[in-house]
């Protein structure tokens, strides 16, 4: 028994207690890199997309994308309850048939009101049914000993996925020019490069619902006392395909409005809801380098620049440090966890809020050959930023190694058993501002400090991003007492 006992806690060990999982884990970790890796590249290039392809200026780009943000929130929030009532396999298979269609409008819609209305806002609601339902599905398909880990993988997937989609944004964007164009004769069609992007993407999301229609079984639960699996069984086999269907979804709003309205009836669920605006603030950071960073980048480092390359340093990181330090630290309680990991996170954005001449005996040095000509495969002299951008990243990456994937398990940690979509998919609530809050802010803060012509203050911009980011950490210590709430199976 004391031999067992050291293996389990031992390094390895940790990983070891994923021996004989359901396979539906594996798959929801499959699922989860293609996923990512489909967001990643449409995600990097929206708002290329919008200003290059459909016109808009930086402001109206952000407001678009500010308005697409916050109905894939609000949509997330709703769905949570409805995937608690129709199950995990049918609300994954719905989601990735949106997404594909979506995308594809995105990649072959000219009009820009196509593009928007059958593409961009309908693609808000196939993502709303990702997250929620996958962190669902890990803690169903997991036991208590495989929890941490497994939680710690499942952020590992979506950082490779992310690194992958930086790297394939790089690509394409390098072999057809940052405005080049794909002809496809055989569809009568020319792509420019941001929708040769969108094809990607389109692509990369067919796999999973072929992965999920045949190989994810309904009904299954990973319970401490072995795997239980209860096949999903039609409600109302002796209708017809119309009339179930119809009977289904009443059944599922029903449920859902009730999941729902129970849910404000937990004292707990206000501290959750406290915890989270929280923790908004250290998120922002990642919203603003997907709808920021690509134009400050392409402007301060010029066209071409392989600023998804830099961004990539995190995604590597990641994976190879968040399982290390899930299984290191699985003891410590979530909550600590993301005070820590926040600060530091929060800490290295005020780096890119320094003048980039500071960082010029790096670039002329050995780093700046590291990273600009071996890393980067950069030409000449190394810009000061390539230096200061990694630094921040690798930093923001430490940090994040520490607070993000275990936010996730501190989610699913205190939802009652049975609600844990509904928890997830509330947990977007503040979000719901958050998002708009980036979008809103993104282009002003572009066309004031770092426009495409003009004098540029990017180092402001940069500050006004870092004050916003280290509010988590600050206030996570100052009302620690108000809005924490007890996790199970661990100490407080």
């Amino acid at each position: 028994m004391a031999d067992k006992e050291k293996r389990s806690s031992s390094f390895l060990g940790q990983f070891a207690v994923l021996r004989g999982a359901a396979r539906e884990l594996w798959i929801i970790f499959g699922a989860k890199l293609l996923a990512i890796l489909a967001y990643g590249v449409m995600n990097s290039t929206l708002v290329l997309w919008l200003s290059s392809d459909l016109g808009y200026s930086d402001s109206r780009a952000g407001y678009v994308v500010a308005t697409w943000s916050t109905l894939m929130t609000l949509f997330t929030v709703l769905v949570g309850s409805l995937v608690d009532a129709i199950g995990l396999r049918k609300a994954l298979l719905l989601g990735f048939g949106v997404c594909v269609l979506s995308r594809g409008f995105m990649t072959f819609a000219t009009v820009p009101w196509a593009a928007l209305a059958c593409g961009l806002f309908p693609l808000a609601l196939g993502e709303a049914f990702m997250t929620p339902v996958m962190v669902a599905a890990v803690r169903r398909y997991t036991t208590t000993a495989q929890r941490s880990i497994s939680f710690s993988i499942f952020y590992a997937m979506m950082n490779a996925g992310f690194g992958i989609a930086s790297f394939i944004f790089d690509s394409l964007r390098e072999a057809l020019g940052e405005y080049g164009r794909l002809s496809l004769p055989f569809l009568g069609a020319e792509l420019s490069t941001y929708r040769t992007l969108f094809l990607a993407s389109f692509f990369l999301t067919i796999p999973n619902l072929l992965l999920v229609y045949f190989f994810l079984r309904g009904g299954v639960e990973a319970t401490d006392s072995g795997l239980r699996v209860t096949p999903e069984q039609p409600k109302y086999p002796g209708e017809h395909l119309a009339r179930a269907l119809a009977l289904t979804v009443r059944d599922a709003l029903r449920d859902t409005a009730r999941i729902f309205a129970g849910l404000w009836r937990q004292p707990a669920f206000y501290k959750f809801l406290g915890f989270l605006s929280l923790v908004v603030a250290v998120r922002l950071i990642f919203y603003h380098m997907y709808y920021t960073y690509p134009k400050f980048g392409i402007r301060e480092l010029g066209e071409g620049a392989p600023i998804g390359r830099l961004w990539a340093i995190n995604s590597i990181l990641i994976v190879i440090l968040v399982p290390i330090v899930g299984a290191l630290t699985q003891r410590i309680a979530a909550y600590k966890m993301v005070v820590f990991g926040s600060l530091v996170s929060g800490l290295s954005v005020f780096l890119m809020a320094l003048p980039p001449a500071w960082f010029q005996p790096l670039a002329e040095g050995l780093p700046g050959h590291w990273i600009g000509h071996v890393w980067l495969g950069l030409k000449g002299p190394v810009h000061p930023y390539y230096v200061a951008i990694f630094l921040y990243v690798t930093i923001l990456s430490v940090g994040e190694a520490f607070w993000s994937p275990r936010l996730y398990e501190y989610t699913a940690a205190i939802a009652p058993k049975g609600q844990e979509a509904s928890y997830m998919s509330l947990s977007y609530l503040p979000f719901f501002v958050a998002k708009f809050f980036v979008g809103m802010v993104s282009g002003p803060l572009l066309e004031a400090y770092c426009p495409a012509a003009g004098p540029r203050a990017p180092q402001t911009l940069w500050l006004i991003i870092a004050l916003t980011t280290i509010i988590t950490p600050l206030g996570l210590i100052v009302f620690r007492r108000f809005i924490r709430v007890q996790e199970a199976g661990r100490p407080n």
